[in-house]
């Protein structure tokens, strides 16, 4: 399947008669849960210039405050280090709020960019990018606060995505939920495509079955040059997925009840094939481990949507 994108320059005028400000792109990984986006996260984070840190979800809530108003540096340290995702990043609160105090003025999108930096410099890179999924739903407001934002969707096979999520911890009881909700998740990134400038899409089939060529684009698409470090991204794979090795409250509360925590062993278990070389039998695993109920439950609720993205019916 082609990989497919859309890319709008901005220049002097392209949001207003203000030249604009040349920054480095920063890739924004996003997609249906169990699509492959921890994969792509650390083959782009393997390169010697870019680092990705491990789902950030904070993002939203930022530029939430700042939608109500003026947000001070203590407040958007706060807003970000009592996120219960702050301990994955290995930062300290201190670093953070020294970066953020020195803005002036604060806007969301610096605060954020002092938050990425941070962790790039930790990682000893120039670059930093994002890999959270849900984002998918809030690409115009983020594109809105920090413009070198580069939307890259990864899609994979809906019912592949049945298969692997269907019954995690996470994830939908059903086929037809799963179906359901890939369905509307893909049509609400597709929706957002249209008002952001930057968006490309990317099948997972072509990220495993093809990767270098599918990597090369993604490069030049966010303006990287290209680094055969990409491809060998399981060698530094455990090291990178050690970070998110910890006990995760299932909600913003920071308790630390067995029954209201997801387990680390849990949360390292299901990125375990990110460890490993692409495999190739991760492809069409919907045609042996579906019934054909399930097929065809999946069928009635997104079958469209699987023939608009070109995938067979069979």
């Amino acid at each position: 399947m082609r990989l497919t994108g859309r890319l709008r320059a901005l220049g002097a005028g392209a949001r207003g008669d203000q030249p604009a400000i040349t920054r480095p792109p920063a890739p924004f990984v996003v997609g249906v849960t169990r699509s492959g986006t921890t994969l792509l996260r650390l083959m782009l984070d393997a390169h010697r210039d870019m680092a990705v840190p491990p789902e950030t979800h904070f993002v939203t809530d930022v530029l939430a405050a700042f939608k109500q108003g003026p947000v001070s540096a203590e407040g958007f340290v706060e807003i970000v280090t009592s996120h219960r995702r702050w301990r994955d990043f290995g930062l300290r609160p201190e670093d953070l709020e020294a970066r953020v105090g020195a803005l002036a003025p604060l806007t969301a999108g610096e605060g954020l960019r002092a938050f990425y930096t941070l962790y790039a410099d930790q990682a000893g890179k120039s670059r930093w990018g994002d890999k959270t999924p849900g984002y998918l739903r809030r690409m115009k407001a983020i594109g809105r606060a920090l413009p070198e934002a580069r939307f890259v969707h990864l899609i994979r096979d809906g019912r592949d995505v049945a298969v692997s999520i269907t019954g995690l911890h996470f994830g939908p009881d059903t086929v037809r939920d799963a179906a359901a909700r890939w369905a509307k998740r893909i049509r609400v990134a597709r929706e957002q495509a249209q008002r952001v400038d930057h968006y490309l899409e990317v099948r997972y089939e072509d990220l495993i079955l093809d990767p270098e060529p599918t990597l090369r684009r993604i490069c030049d698409y966010v303006e990287l040059e290209w680094d055969e470090r990409m491809l060998d991204y399981h060698e530094r794979a455990p090291a990178r997925l050690a970070e998110i090795t910890r006990d995760l409250p299932r909600s913003a509360e920071r308790s630390v009840e067995a029954d209201e925590v997801i387990p680390a062993a849990q949360r390292v278990s299901i990125h375990e094939l990110a460890s490993r070389p692409p495999q190739s039998d991760r492809v069409g695993r919907w045609r042996t481990e579906m019934s054909a109920a399930d097929r065809a439950a999946f069928a009635q609720a997104a079958g469209d949507l699987l023939a608009e993205l070109g995938y067979p019916a069979q």
